[in-house]
């Protein structure tokens, strides 16, 4: 396995040769809480996750991207690296620093779910 020594709440959701996905704590973003797409998850991918349709496949000069979702529409904007091996530890060190509650959630957020960041900041020791 490609993501060992993980932050504290991170789990490897699905993993594939150009995609990989992490959950934050899906104990406790179950969906019954709160709604299912409020699953924190970093989304690892060769290429970008938007690209047009019909393009299945990514391009082997396409950069890796890292991105934190709160949301479908809510992201840290994306990092990206040349090798996947630089993108695996660009990965681990986001979940870190979201599980240190060193990436302000907040801001991220145009029109806030009060009751849900509250959560992040308690599991993240925002408090």
């Amino acid at each position: 396995m490609t993501f060992e020594d993980l932050a504290d709440g991170w789990v490897v959701w699905n993993e594939e040769p150009t995609k990989c996905i992490l959950a934050y704590r899906p104990d406790v973003f179950d969906s019954t809480a709160f709604p299912a797409p409020c699953l924190p998850t970093i989304y690892l991918t060769k290429g970008k996750r938007s690209r047009r349709p019909g393009r299945d496949r990514p391009a082997s000069d396409d950069p890796w991207y890292v991105t934190l979702f709160l949301e479908p529409e809510v992201d840290h904007g994306g990092e990206t690296y040349e090798s996947r091996e630089a993108a695996v530890e660009g990965t681990k060190d986001l979940a870190a620093r979201f599980a240190k509650g060193e990436i302000d959630v907040h801001e991220l957020y145009q029109v806030p779910r009060e009751e849900y960041l509250a959560k992040l900041d308690e599991l993240t020791g925002q408090q």
